[in-house]
Order: structure tokens, then sequence, then C-alpha cells
């Protein structure tokens, strides 16, 4: 009967505020994120990164990633690590932190985002002198 009225899906609506820290929390989750799911925690990356997991959801959707709070909302793909998004794409299916043959060498740089589009991104600059030359008028005293 509860199933009829659908009140199984109110108490699955509470049941999925209370998970994410009550409806202050999932406010400014949805906020964020734009949805609110429930999994379980797989890891966090050095970045302050969250990686979830539902096996409840369909395949391709039941991973996914809370990014740190100091990106707000200025977050994108380009701000997650190379060994977590094997793990997001399922290459793999173990979490970075359990696989003991994941290579890591003092060579290896460490991750960074992409700066496009932000005051740290790369400019080039040329030390030759342009053909055309811009036309300064002299100035009269």
């Amino acid at each position: 009967m509860a199933k009829f009225l659908g009140i199984d899906k109110v108490l699955s609506v509470l049941n999925i505020v209370k998970e994410n820290g009550g409806l202050r929390a999932s406010l400014y989750k949805m906020f964020r994120m734009d949805e609110l799911k429930v999994g379980t925690l797989v890891g966090t990356d050095k970045y302050g990164n969250k990686y979830y997991e539902n096996k409840r959801f369909f395949y391709g959707r039941n991973r996914w990633i809370e990014y740190a709070p100091y990106y707000h909302l200025d977050y994108d793909g380009s701000q997650v690590p190379a060994e977590w998004f094997g793990w997001l794409h399922y290459k793999t299916d173990l979490p970075p932190d359990q696989e003991p043959f994941r290579p890591k060498y003092k060579w290896m740089l460490d991750h960074t985002e992409n700066l496009s589009g932000t005051p740290g991104q790369y400019m080039p600059y040329s030390t030759t002198r342009p053909k055309i030359e811009p036309w300064i008028p002299t100035k009269r005293c």
C-alpha cells in the first residue's frame, strides 16, 4: 500500500537528505552540483576531491566525483588526477590506493589542472621584431 501511495519515494528522498548531511547541506550540494546522490565513499585524492560509487545506479552513472569545496563553482574535468580518471572511466575496478602495481617514479610530474582561460594560462611570447609595427603618433608640445 505504501508503494502504491508513493510513500516509499518520500522516504527515499528523506533518506537521501539525511545521508547528505541534512536539509542545509543538501541544498548547498544541489546548488553546487545540480543533483543529490547517495553512495559509498571510495577514496579522496590529495587535492580534496571525493570519489563515490553506488552499484544500484546504471553502469556508467554509478561512479562520480564531488570536487573539493575550494573550487566552489569553478570545477572541471582537468582537476581529476590521472589515476582517479582511470577509475571514474572504468579502466580499472580498483581505486588507486588499492593497486599495488601502479608505477610511481621520481621523474613523474605531479598532476596540474588545465589553466586555459584563467590568469595563470600559458602565454607564449616572441623575441623577434614584428614585420609590421603599429603607428604611434608623435605628441605635440
